[in-house]
């Protein structure tokens, strides 16, 4: 089992290596071969994804990554920022379903900033489509308006078999889960919406045992605080998941918290947290690893066909927990204040 490891920037190096001392642990025959990626990438050889890295990550059977992205790199032009390894990864490979639970641990329900009532035994998946909408559409750039100044432009744009495709693997999911399906959009004012709404409904008239049900992104965004417990699967194009996962992520207590899996249609996949690289707490050894960890035990069900090795990391983390270890952005009064390495290694000694 060949993995590419891609650390990143920022604390993309540190949460990778301890997460890779948990995978070692396992007794699993992995193969990890490391590459610059993002910033790194850009220093090593003036690209963000540099042509090695993105053949390794080809022949790779799973991708673990970090994160990208430092201030350092925000005034070069946007083709060699460091978050266009991500954008790059993704379309390159054709990763196009992104899944993103959003699970609130028992022992983490009073880190939320919700009342634990209201987030306790919490459990989405944001299934959210990753290789269209306006991150993608041409044309963009910023141009000279007729009135004088500059105007800066997107395009938003989706194809059909895009939201057929995304809308399936949501279906799929909740087959799995609590079938029901509400499907993200701002069809009362994009047109890109209203036919994503239109796809969506008919995809979901073939799955005749799952509730499907529709949403504006706005009122989403509300209900998801007040009450979250409502929804199963949500799935929704790129710039909305965007969104809403990074505000799901904080009904968990922390972003430090969620994983995520990005896949292609053989379930080939890059596995990542959602939250960024974070240069101000870079090598300070404080950052939570745990995401990336919850990462790694999605490589391992998704792409590697090793369930069982999946559960005993989740299993793992959940007795960490249990016993009291948190990195600072999850720590609580009467809790045990830890470093990266050492809740990394509290996940690892309960395997």
């Amino acid at each position: 089992m060949k993995i590419a490891v891609l650390p990143g920037d920022g604390i993309g190096k540190e949460i990778v290596s301890e997460t890779i001392k948990v995978l070692g642990r396992l007794g699993l025959a992995f193969e990890f071969e490391e590459a610059p990626v993002g910033g790194a990438g850009f220093e090593a050889s003036g690209h963000p994804l540099p042509e090695k890295t993105l053949a390794l990550a080809r022949q790779a059977d799973a991708i673990l990554f970090g994160a990208v992205g430092d201030p350092r790199y925000d005034a070069l032009p946007s083709a060699s920022r460091p978050e266009q390894a991500i954008l790059g990864l993704r379309k390159e490979l054709s990763l196009f379903a992104n899944l993103r639970p959003a699970q609130v641990y028992e022992e983490l329900a009073a880190a939320s900033t919700l009342r634990p009532e209201v987030v306790a035994g919490l459990d989405i998946l944001i299934v959210r489509e990753l290789t269209g909408d306006i991150y993608f559409g041409q044309p963009k750039g910023i141009r000279q308006h007729e009135s004088g100044g500059r105007e800066g432009f997107d395009t938003m744009r989706y194809t059909e078999a895009e939201i057929r495709r995304i809308a399936c693997v949501a279906f799929d999911a909740a087959r799995k889960r609590g079938k029901k399906v509400c499907s993200v959009d701002k069809a009362n004012v994009l047109e890109t919406s209203r036919l994503w709404r239109e796809i969506v409904s008919e995809e979901g008239k073939k799955f005749g045992d799952i509730e499907l049900s529709h949403m504006y992104v706005d009122n989403c965004a509300m209900q998801l605080v007040r009450n979250p417990k409502q929804f199963d699967v949500i799935v929704t194009g790129n710039m909305f998941g965007d969104i809403l996962s990074d505000e799901a992520s904080m009904l968990t207590g922390s972003i430090g918290m969620l994983p995520s899996a990005s896949l292609d249609a053989n379930h080939k996949g890059l596995y990542e947290p959602i939250h960024g690289s974070a240069p101000d707490i870079a090598g300070k050894g404080i950052a939570n690893p745990l995401a990336t960890i919850l990462s790694a035990a999605m490589m391992l069900r998704y792409s590697l066909n090793q369930a069982v090795a999946a559960e005993r990391i989740e299993r793992a983390v959940k007795k960490a927990l249990r016993d009291g270890y948190r990195t600072a952005d999850i720590y609580t009064a009467g809790t045990r204040k830890v470093s990266t390495a050492e809740m990394a290694s509290a996940v690892a000694e309960r395997l």
